[in-house]
């Protein structure tokens, strides 16, 4: 069973006239590193908020469908129960913390749990050395900067030992250089602990290569749902306004000039060596 499971899922803001999104279906499996982007406004965030049960739990509104999550639904499931399965990190990392310390901070989630004190500690330790933040530990996170009260808010979740992660475009507010740093973490905790992580992402040129999928919103609606090679290259996802990657574009120019690779790179160096074969073709 997929560890996420959506089924024609329709879901209405309080005292808004049309759907936020319509008709999503979308099945996720355990361990898998899906991207989801789209333009503004086309319902991302508000699908995320399904899957920790903020909808429909704290935004009421109007739900419809069906919605699982590590075979749990999430309409019968209380908050609390589902945000031991699903951390989730926001845009904006300061409105998540709220304690004096970073140690504060991400012993708060375990010591809500009621585990032991050695238990806690212990989670501390281990989330803190993860995501390569223990030499902050007394520090307060609303002096750290924002690439660093991303990793806090990060570390937080992760010791509440979830099964999925999900991130709702945690590079937005940050600097080139720390949003790069933000994207190696989440790849680098994927490969570690196997937890699922689904990412809202605009920056696609660091993450089309790692992602297992990349799913594109349009108008509250999925529109394409593929390996990033098979989606990127679709002219769909330029008309709707979504920036692809350079090296996709470079080779989409290439082919309308009889240049082709037989796969649509992701990287330069997959660009490069691509190059090498054709010219040793020739």
């Amino acid at each position: 069973m997929p560890i996420i499971e959506m089924s024609k899922v329709t879901y209405t803001y309080p005292g808004s006239s049309k759907p936020a999104i319509r008709s999503i279906d979308l099945s996720i499996e355990a361990g898998e590193y899906v991207v989801i982007t789209g333009p503004s406004g086309c319902g991302k965030t508000t699908l995320c908020r399904c899957l920790n049960g903020l909808i429909p739990h704290f935004y009421r509104g109007a739900l419809e469908g069906d919605i699982y999550v590590a075979g749990f639904s999430v309409k019968k499931t209380p908050t609390s129960t589902l945000a031991q399965m699903v951390g989730m990190v926001f845009q904006d990392p300061e409105s998540q913390l709220f304690l004096l310390t970073v140690e504060r901070e991400v012993a708060f989630g375990p010591e809500n749990l009621g585990l032991p004190r050695e238990e806690v500690r212990a989670r501390v330790e281990e989330a803190m050395n993860l995501v390569g933040i223990a030499h902050l530990r007394d520090r307060s996170p609303h002096e750290l900067s924002g690439g660093e009260q991303q990793k806090v808010a990060i570390a937080a979740c992760i010791s509440m030992k979830p099964k999925i992660l999900v991130l709702d475009e945690p590079t937005a507010n940050l600097d080139p250089e720390s949003a790069l740093h933000v994207l190696n973490l989440l790849l680098d905790l994927k490969v570690k602990l196997g937890v699922t992580i689904v990412l809202v992402e605009h920056r696609l040129e660091a993450v089309a290569s790692v992602a297992d999928r990349v799913v594109i919103m349009d108008r509250g609606k999925i529109v394409l749902d593929g390996h990033p090679r098979d989606v990127l290259r679709k002219p769909l996802v330029e008309a709707i306004g979504i920036g692809v990657p350079k090296v996709v574009k470079l080779y989409n120019e290439l082919k309308k000039h009889g240049v082709n690779f037989g796969f649509t790179p992701l990287t330069p160096d997959e660009v490069r060596r691509a190059i090498l074969e054709v010219m040793r073709g020739d």
